[in-house]
Protein backbone atom coordinates (compact mmCIF):
# COMPACT_ATOMS: atom_id res chain seq x y z
CA UNK A 1 0.00 0.00 0.00
CA UNK A 2 1.48 3.46 -0.82
CA UNK A 3 2.34 5.46 1.99
CA UNK A 4 -0.47 8.48 2.36
CA UNK A 5 1.03 11.78 1.18
CA UNK A 6 -0.62 13.76 4.51
CA UNK A 7 2.25 11.48 6.90
CA UNK A 8 5.04 11.11 5.15
CA UNK A 9 8.30 9.79 6.56
CA UNK A 10 11.73 11.17 4.86
CA UNK A 11 15.23 10.20 5.32
CA UNK A 12 18.35 12.63 4.10
CA UNK A 13 21.48 10.80 4.19
CA UNK A 14 24.46 13.06 5.65
CA UNK A 15 28.32 12.42 5.25
CA UNK A 16 31.93 13.68 6.26
CA UNK A 17 32.24 16.88 3.88
CA UNK A 18 28.66 17.27 2.94
CA UNK A 19 27.58 21.31 2.79
CA UNK A 20 25.19 22.80 5.09
CA UNK A 21 23.28 24.30 2.58
CA UNK A 22 22.71 20.90 0.50
CA UNK A 23 21.90 19.35 3.53
CA UNK A 24 19.15 21.84 4.40
CA UNK A 25 17.26 21.59 1.17
CA UNK A 26 15.29 18.81 1.75
CA UNK A 27 14.48 19.43 5.39
CA UNK A 28 13.55 23.04 4.71
CA UNK A 29 11.24 22.19 2.30
CA UNK A 30 9.67 19.12 3.23
CA UNK A 31 9.33 20.31 7.30
CA UNK A 32 7.98 23.23 5.82
CA UNK A 33 4.88 20.56 4.69
CA UNK A 34 4.45 20.63 8.56
CA UNK A 35 4.94 23.97 9.81
CA UNK A 36 2.09 24.97 7.54
CA UNK A 37 -0.45 22.18 8.71
CA UNK A 38 -0.68 20.90 5.02
CA UNK A 39 0.62 17.30 6.21
CA UNK A 40 2.78 15.47 8.76
CA UNK A 41 5.66 15.21 7.30
CA UNK A 42 9.20 14.10 9.18
CA UNK A 43 12.41 14.53 8.66
CA UNK A 44 15.66 12.45 9.62
CA UNK A 45 19.11 12.47 9.13
CA UNK A 46 21.10 9.44 9.02
CA UNK A 47 24.48 8.09 7.69
CA UNK A 48 26.80 5.09 6.84
CA UNK A 49 26.79 5.06 10.93
CA UNK A 50 25.21 6.24 13.29
CA UNK A 51 26.86 9.16 15.39
CA UNK A 52 27.89 12.14 13.59
CA UNK A 53 29.20 13.85 10.85
CA UNK A 54 31.20 17.16 10.12
CA UNK A 55 30.10 19.16 7.55
CA UNK A 56 32.52 21.18 4.53
CA UNK A 57 31.87 24.42 6.85
CA UNK A 58 33.49 22.37 9.27
CA UNK A 59 30.38 21.90 11.68
CA UNK A 60 29.44 18.78 13.83
CA UNK A 61 25.98 17.43 13.77
CA UNK A 62 25.50 14.55 15.46
CA UNK A 63 22.53 11.84 16.88
CA UNK A 64 22.40 11.09 13.15
CA UNK A 65 20.83 7.41 12.92
CA UNK A 66 22.16 4.31 10.64
CA UNK A 67 21.23 3.32 7.55
CA UNK A 68 18.42 1.18 9.14
CA UNK A 69 16.50 4.64 8.99
CA UNK A 70 15.93 5.00 4.98
CA UNK A 71 14.38 1.17 5.56
CA UNK A 72 11.80 3.21 7.70
CA UNK A 73 11.10 6.07 5.16
CA UNK A 74 8.82 6.89 2.15
CA UNK A 75 11.28 8.78 0.63
CA UNK A 76 15.21 8.80 0.89
CA UNK A 77 17.18 11.39 -0.50
CA UNK A 78 20.93 11.29 -1.12
CA UNK A 79 21.07 15.19 -1.23
CA UNK A 80 24.82 15.57 -2.56
CA UNK A 81 28.10 13.45 -2.91
CA UNK A 82 32.19 13.89 -2.55
CA UNK A 83 33.15 16.18 -4.99
CA UNK A 84 36.05 13.73 -5.96
CA UNK A 85 32.87 11.69 -7.64
CA UNK A 86 33.84 8.43 -5.70
CA UNK A 87 31.90 5.16 -6.46
CA UNK A 88 28.94 4.66 -3.76
CA UNK A 89 30.07 2.05 -0.89
CA UNK A 90 28.25 -1.53 -1.18
CA UNK A 91 26.26 -0.81 2.17
CA UNK A 92 24.71 2.60 1.08
CA UNK A 93 23.95 1.12 -1.87
CA UNK A 94 22.29 -1.67 -0.61
CA UNK A 95 20.54 0.66 1.35
CA UNK A 96 19.10 2.46 -1.57
CA UNK A 97 17.89 -0.47 -3.56
CA UNK A 98 16.74 -1.45 -1.17
CA UNK A 99 14.18 0.96 0.03
CA UNK A 100 13.29 1.07 -3.57
CA UNK A 101 12.44 -2.33 -3.74
CA UNK A 102 9.76 -1.95 -0.94
CA UNK A 103 8.40 1.17 -2.67
CA UNK A 104 10.01 4.12 -0.90
CA UNK A 105 11.05 7.16 -3.63
CA UNK A 106 14.70 7.82 -3.86
CA UNK A 107 15.77 11.43 -4.81
CA UNK A 108 19.54 12.06 -5.76
CA UNK A 109 19.86 16.00 -5.85
CA UNK A 110 22.86 17.56 -7.61
CA UNK A 111 25.78 15.31 -6.77
CA UNK A 112 23.53 12.45 -4.87
CA UNK A 113 22.30 11.69 -8.13
CA UNK A 114 26.01 10.10 -8.37
CA UNK A 115 25.40 7.32 -5.45
CA UNK A 116 21.68 6.71 -6.88
CA UNK A 117 23.11 5.94 -10.58
CA UNK A 118 25.91 3.86 -8.70
CA UNK A 119 23.22 1.95 -7.54
CA UNK A 120 21.75 1.00 -10.48
CA UNK A 121 18.50 2.77 -9.67
CA UNK A 122 18.76 4.83 -13.01
CA UNK A 123 19.89 2.40 -15.41
CA UNK A 124 18.30 2.66 -19.11
CA UNK A 125 16.74 5.94 -17.56
CA UNK A 126 17.36 9.97 -17.96
CA UNK A 127 19.09 11.75 -15.39
CA UNK A 128 20.27 14.94 -14.36
CA UNK A 129 23.02 15.95 -12.20
CA UNK A 130 25.40 18.95 -11.51
CA UNK A 131 27.01 20.38 -14.51
CA UNK A 132 29.97 19.62 -13.66
CA UNK A 133 29.45 16.12 -13.21
CA UNK A 134 27.78 15.22 -16.26
CA UNK A 135 30.66 14.12 -18.50
CA UNK A 136 31.65 11.91 -15.20
CA UNK A 137 28.41 10.67 -14.52
CA UNK A 138 27.47 9.48 -18.36
CA UNK A 139 31.07 8.00 -18.82
CA UNK A 140 31.04 5.89 -15.51
CA UNK A 141 27.28 4.61 -16.38
CA UNK A 142 26.77 4.59 -20.00
CA UNK A 143 23.26 2.64 -19.89
CA UNK A 144 22.09 5.86 -18.35
CA UNK A 145 20.83 8.97 -20.88
CA UNK A 146 22.10 11.89 -18.71
CA UNK A 147 20.46 15.45 -20.02
CA UNK A 148 22.41 18.44 -18.91
CA UNK A 149 19.70 20.99 -19.70
CA UNK A 150 17.10 20.62 -17.51
CA UNK A 151 16.22 21.52 -13.73
CA UNK A 152 14.90 17.92 -12.85
CA UNK A 153 13.75 14.78 -13.95
CA UNK A 154 10.90 12.43 -11.96
CA UNK A 155 10.22 9.01 -13.19
CA UNK A 156 7.81 8.91 -9.97
CA UNK A 157 9.62 6.21 -7.71
CA UNK A 158 13.52 7.93 -8.81
CA UNK A 159 13.99 11.17 -9.07
CA UNK A 160 16.83 13.26 -9.76
CA UNK A 161 18.31 17.26 -9.40
CA UNK A 162 20.37 19.39 -11.21
CA UNK A 163 22.48 21.40 -9.27
CA UNK A 164 22.50 23.62 -5.89
CA UNK A 165 19.31 25.69 -6.13
CA UNK A 166 17.25 23.19 -8.23
CA UNK A 167 17.52 20.81 -5.74
CA UNK A 168 14.71 23.11 -3.95
CA UNK A 169 12.35 23.16 -7.57
CA UNK A 170 12.76 19.59 -7.22
CA UNK A 171 11.71 19.64 -3.18
CA UNK A 172 8.90 21.71 -4.03
CA UNK A 173 8.13 18.86 -7.47
CA UNK A 174 7.70 16.25 -4.53
CA UNK A 175 5.37 18.31 -2.34
CA UNK A 176 3.01 18.96 -5.41
CA UNK A 177 2.81 15.88 -6.75
CA UNK A 178 1.87 14.60 -2.94
CA UNK A 179 -0.16 17.61 -2.04
CA UNK A 180 -1.33 19.76 -4.78
CA UNK A 181 -0.33 22.85 -6.25
CA UNK A 182 -1.87 24.89 -3.52
CA UNK A 183 0.19 23.23 -0.49
CA UNK A 184 3.94 23.41 -3.05
CA UNK A 185 3.01 27.17 -3.53
CA UNK A 186 2.36 27.86 0.28
CA UNK A 187 5.21 26.26 1.33
CA UNK A 188 6.91 28.15 -1.71
CA UNK A 189 5.73 31.55 -0.70
CA UNK A 190 6.54 30.94 3.25
CA UNK A 191 9.81 30.22 1.82
CA UNK A 192 10.18 33.06 -0.25
CA UNK A 193 11.07 31.14 -3.30
CA UNK A 194 9.46 30.37 -6.68
CA UNK A 195 6.47 27.89 -6.38
CA UNK A 196 7.35 26.75 -10.36
CA UNK A 197 10.16 26.33 -12.86
CA UNK A 198 10.52 24.19 -15.47
CA UNK A 199 11.53 20.74 -14.23
CA UNK A 200 12.51 17.79 -16.59
CA UNK A 201 9.12 15.45 -16.99
CA UNK A 202 6.20 17.10 -16.72
CA UNK A 203 6.51 20.95 -16.35
CA UNK A 204 5.26 22.92 -13.48
CA UNK A 205 4.58 26.43 -14.55
CA UNK A 206 1.80 27.84 -13.81
CA UNK A 207 0.86 31.13 -16.32
CA UNK A 208 4.61 32.10 -16.71
CA UNK A 209 5.53 35.06 -17.91
CA UNK A 210 8.34 36.10 -19.78
CA UNK A 211 11.51 37.65 -18.01
CA UNK A 212 12.28 39.39 -21.27
CA UNK A 213 12.46 43.03 -22.05
CA UNK A 214 8.87 44.56 -22.46
CA UNK A 215 10.28 45.12 -26.44
CA UNK A 216 10.96 41.78 -27.06
CA UNK A 217 8.52 40.47 -29.59
CA UNK A 218 8.81 36.60 -28.06
CA UNK A 219 7.91 38.01 -24.83
CA UNK A 220 5.58 39.79 -26.28
CA UNK A 221 3.56 36.83 -28.07
CA UNK A 222 3.93 34.89 -24.86
CA UNK A 223 2.22 37.18 -23.35
CA UNK A 224 -0.49 37.37 -25.90
CA UNK A 225 -0.67 33.39 -25.94
CA UNK A 226 -1.47 32.98 -22.10
CA UNK A 227 -4.33 35.37 -23.00
CA UNK A 228 -5.51 33.05 -25.97
CA UNK A 229 -5.17 30.04 -24.70
CA UNK A 230 -8.95 28.72 -25.60
CA UNK A 231 -8.15 30.14 -29.31
CA UNK A 232 -6.50 27.79 -32.15
CA UNK A 233 -3.14 29.30 -31.81
CA UNK A 234 -1.13 27.56 -35.07
CA UNK A 235 2.60 28.77 -35.59
CA UNK A 236 1.52 31.12 -38.35
CA UNK A 237 -0.48 33.02 -35.78
CA UNK A 238 1.98 33.33 -33.01
CA UNK A 239 4.71 34.46 -35.85
CA UNK A 240 2.32 36.76 -37.03
CA UNK A 241 1.35 38.41 -33.71
CA UNK A 242 5.25 38.81 -33.21
CA UNK A 243 5.34 40.03 -36.86
CA UNK A 244 7.95 37.80 -37.73
CA UNK A 245 8.35 35.24 -40.86
CA UNK A 246 7.05 31.84 -39.79
CA UNK A 247 11.37 30.70 -40.19
CA UNK A 248 11.97 33.63 -37.72
CA UNK A 249 9.47 33.18 -35.38
CA UNK A 250 10.47 29.58 -34.99
CA UNK A 251 14.05 29.80 -34.61
CA UNK A 252 13.69 32.79 -32.28
CA UNK A 253 11.16 30.79 -30.01
CA UNK A 254 13.04 28.21 -29.84
CA UNK A 255 16.56 30.10 -28.82
CA UNK A 256 14.32 32.18 -25.98
CA UNK A 257 12.12 29.28 -24.65
CA UNK A 258 14.14 26.40 -25.34
CA UNK A 259 11.11 24.47 -27.08
CA UNK A 260 9.05 24.58 -30.37
CA UNK A 261 6.05 26.61 -29.96
CA UNK A 262 3.68 23.75 -30.31
CA UNK A 263 5.47 22.52 -27.27
CA UNK A 264 5.47 25.16 -25.39
CA UNK A 265 1.41 25.63 -26.61
CA UNK A 266 0.58 22.57 -25.55
CA UNK A 267 2.53 22.49 -21.92
CA UNK A 268 0.72 26.03 -20.98
CA UNK A 269 -2.64 24.45 -22.08
CA UNK A 270 -2.15 21.21 -19.62
CA UNK A 271 -0.57 24.13 -16.79
CA UNK A 272 -4.30 25.53 -17.51
CA UNK A 273 -6.47 22.83 -17.24
CA UNK A 274 -4.61 22.00 -13.60
CA UNK A 275 -4.99 24.97 -12.17
CA UNK A 276 -9.19 24.75 -13.54
CA UNK A 277 -9.15 21.35 -12.05
CA UNK A 278 -7.58 22.38 -8.94
CA UNK A 279 -9.86 25.81 -8.05
CA UNK A 280 -13.36 25.12 -10.08
CA UNK A 281 -16.05 22.95 -10.46
CA UNK A 282 -15.76 23.21 -14.58
CA UNK A 283 -17.00 20.34 -16.27
CA UNK A 284 -14.10 18.52 -18.03
CA UNK A 285 -15.58 19.51 -21.63
CA UNK A 286 -15.73 22.81 -20.25
CA UNK A 287 -12.33 22.96 -19.03
CA UNK A 288 -10.97 21.22 -22.29
CA UNK A 289 -12.76 24.35 -24.44
CA UNK A 290 -11.11 26.89 -22.21
CA UNK A 291 -7.59 25.62 -22.83
CA UNK A 292 -7.60 24.88 -26.52
CA UNK A 293 -7.59 21.31 -27.03
CA UNK A 294 -10.19 21.42 -29.27
CA UNK A 295 -12.19 17.78 -27.63
CA UNK A 296 -11.89 16.17 -24.47
CA UNK A 297 -10.65 12.86 -25.56
CA UNK A 298 -7.93 14.88 -27.04
CA UNK A 299 -7.11 16.67 -23.25
CA UNK A 300 -7.16 13.26 -21.57
CA UNK A 301 -4.78 12.21 -24.12
CA UNK A 302 -2.30 15.02 -23.60
CA UNK A 303 -2.76 14.94 -19.91
CA UNK A 304 -2.31 11.17 -19.84
CA UNK A 305 1.21 11.60 -21.57
CA UNK A 306 1.91 13.90 -19.28
CA UNK A 307 1.48 12.95 -16.32
CA UNK A 308 0.06 9.53 -16.13
CA UNK A 309 -3.39 10.42 -15.66
CA UNK A 310 -6.58 11.17 -16.54
CA UNK A 311 -8.21 14.90 -15.72
CA UNK A 312 -10.42 13.49 -13.45
CA UNK A 313 -8.10 11.48 -10.94
CA UNK A 314 -5.96 14.48 -10.87
CA UNK A 315 -9.01 16.85 -9.79
CA UNK A 316 -9.95 14.45 -7.14
CA UNK A 317 -6.00 14.07 -5.73
CA UNK A 318 -5.41 17.86 -5.78
CA UNK A 319 -8.52 19.59 -5.71
CA UNK A 320 -7.36 22.52 -3.81
CA UNK A 321 -10.34 23.21 -2.20
CA UNK A 322 -10.49 20.33 -0.30
CA UNK A 323 -8.27 21.78 2.42
CA UNK A 324 -11.67 24.20 2.79
CA UNK A 325 -13.97 21.71 3.41
CA UNK A 326 -15.73 21.75 -0.03
CA UNK A 327 -15.70 17.92 -1.48
CA UNK A 328 -14.81 17.48 -5.24
CA UNK A 329 -17.23 18.21 -7.27
CA UNK A 330 -19.66 15.72 -9.18
CA UNK A 331 -17.29 16.71 -12.31
CA UNK A 332 -17.02 13.59 -14.96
Amino acid sequence: MPPSPDALRIAVYAFDGITMFHLSVPQLVFDEVTRQGLGDWTTVLFADRAGSVRTAEGYPIGELRGLSAAQEADVVVVPSWFEDGRVAGPALRRTLTKAHSRGATIAGLCLGAVAVADAGLLSRRTAVTHWQAVDMLAARHRDIDVDAAVLYIDHGDVLTSAGTASAIDACLHLVRSRLGAAAANRVARSLVVAPHREGGQAQYIERPLPAHPVNDPIAGVIEWALQHLAEPLPVERLADVALLSRRTFIRAFQASTGVTPAVWVRRRRLDEARRLLESTDLAIDQIAAACGFGSTVTMRQCFAAAFDTSPSEYRRRFDARNAGGRGVGSTP
